[in-house]
């Protein structure tokens, strides 16, 4: 999810992969792979991406979170029940 839209901003903006690599620190192939979603962000990207394509945190953020969630429960067993119960801690 990030990562597809951290590429659809950056090709509307006609910015290229080893532009943005450079303004974020990283290898053009690291960030490649961190489009593709073979390779996560780092919080600290994030940060460094809202800022470069004066974007709301929040969103970026969310996107951000919803991977690491999606990537810890991806085929694991119960993995919807877990979620539930910890979306009912939230509410409480």
């Amino acid at each position: 999810m990030i990562g597809e839209r951290i590429r659809e901003i950056r090709e509307a903006n006609g910015i290229l992969l080893r532009e943005l690599a450079g303004e974020v620190g990283v290898d053009p192939a690291v960030l490649s792979k961190m489009e593709r979603g073979e390779r996560s962000f780092r919080r600290a990207d994030i940060d460094i991406l809202a800022k470069i394509f004066k974007q709301p945190k929040k969103g970026l953020i969310t996107l951000w979170l919803a991977d690491k969630i999606l990537k810890t429960t991806k085929n694991q067993e119960y993995s919807k029940e877990a979620l539930q119960l910890a979306m009912a801690r939230f509410e409480n």
